[in-house]
């Protein structure tokens, strides 16, 4: 950049030196690698000392500051988003949309933290290195690191993606110990150094009692924070809706999904709307209702893995990105959108303590109020409490995880 006295450093020599911190960095604590650009009082990046100097990746050695570089815009505060499983597939597709300013809007700069593992830190210095020759002018920093105490140091949003999946012949309660591991360290961490309004979005699941989990494990983070991503569900209602009726999706409003990111899940056709017009106004078809349309959305993901031999990874990210929007902008009039959170103080009746899907709106301001001008029938109520059974049966599994005690598992295989 103009005024800097600071030349990039290659990025072939960047890499090996990240890859001796690797080697060196074992400790837990230890973030690995800083790609950040930090605005100094004249707007222009002053080089550090060799010896004090973090590592870094070329661009984002030395920038400038928004505001000196353009003071016609109104710029905002940066926020600073940490992103779990920062390697994989469907963080690959979520990171360049949080980049482009797709997300958080065209004069929001941010700053990217990714979380990945030892075995992934090679990875991450390969998207840390996309990312630069993206040359995203929202993106104003750039960090990498294994650590989450590092990590999620003051972040605004942590995006949790990173999880195990469920291999052949693991039951489910060995995959929630498992998970839930990962994402009690992960409550901790950013109870401990994340901005005490942080909004945490856990992906990785199953999602809502992981969810559940790290909130359990952040007393000091509103637990109404906390999300478990549903929203992948709901875009898949829609879809099924408006293939049925013969519109376009952004006809179809009002879809819910209750309850569990499982085969339990329940899509709700009795509140959504197509034009303005309930479904089963439209849809007289009611048998594919109760059961096509729901069996399809429940199992969609099971049926893209047999065709894919993978999981959903771009349309996921979508959904991510979706999920955030919802909550950082004005949900239009009369409108909601679905998202798993705490259901202490719910007005469905819905058992307290758990982490379940439930109708939103949002003022954009980053938090939601429960819809209230839902209806209920003896068919919806009947599916809920089936999904809402499943989630008290995860939570006894992860009791030693919330702090309530010993677990008792009792979950189908």
């Amino acid at each position: 950049p103009v005024g800097s006295g600071l030349a990039p450093a290659p990025l072939g020599a960047t890499g090996a030196v990240h890859r001796r911190s690797a080697q060196l960095h074992r400790p837990r604590r230890a973030l690995l690698a800083t790609v950040r650009c930090d605005a100094a009082k004249d707007g222009v990046a002053t080089a550090e000392a060799p010896a004090t100097r973090k590592d870094c990746f070329g661009v984002f050695c030395t920038t400038y500051d928004l505001k000196a570089e353009d003071k016609t815009k109104s710029w905002k505060k940066l926020v600073n988003i940490a992103v779990s499983g920062a390697a994989g597939m469907i963080s690959n597709h979520l990171l360049f949309k949080l980049a482009s300013g797709e997300v958080f809007g065209q004069d929001q700069p941010i700053a990217l933290k990714l979380l990945g593992s030892e075995r992934s830190f090679t990875a991450l210095e390969g998207v840390a290195m996309e990312l630069e020759d993206s040359l995203y002018p929202l993106l104003r920093e750039v960090s990498i690191g294994i650590d989450p105490y590092e990590v999620f140091q003051d972040v605004d949003w942590a995006l949790l993606i990173g999880a195990k999946p469920r291999g052949p012949g693991m039951e489910r309660a060995a995959l929630l110990d498992i998970n839930g591991q990962i994402f009690a360290d992960q409550g901790k961490a950013l109870n401990a150094v994340a901005s005490k309004n942080v909004k945490v979005l856990v992906v990785g699941n199953p999602c809502n009692t992981n969810a559940l989990i790290c909130l359990k494990n952040a007393p000091s983070i509103p637990a109404k924070n906390f999300h478990a991503l549903t929203r992948l569900d709901e875009n898949r209602a829609k879809c099924q809706i408006a293939l049925k009726a013969g519109v376009f999706y952004d006809k179809v409003s009002n879809v819910t999904i209750w309850g569990n990111h499982s085969t339990t899940q329940v899509p709700d056709f009795l509140n959504a709307k197509i034009d303005g017009r309930p479904v089963k106004e439209v849809i007289k078809d009611t048998k594919w209702l109760e059961e096509e349309f729901t069996i399809t959305v429940q199992k969609r993901g099971g049926v893209l893995i047999q065709k894919w031999g993978r999981s959903s990874a771009a349309s996921t990210a979508v959904s991510i990105a979706d999920a955030i929007k919802s909550l950082v902008t004005p949900t239009p009039e009369g409108d909601w959108f679905s998202t798993g959170v705490y259901t202490t103080g719910n007005p469905y009746g819905i058992a307290e303590d758990i982490v379940f899907s439930m109708p939103c709106r949002s003022k954009g301001d980053g938090d939601y109020e429960l819809a209230t001008d839902v209806s209920m029938d003896d068919f919806l109520w009947e599916r809920i409490k089936k999904s809402e059974a499943e989630l008290l049966a995860e939570k006894k599994c992860v009791a030693h995880l919330t702090g309530e005690g010993n677990a008792f598992c009792d979950l189908p295989v």
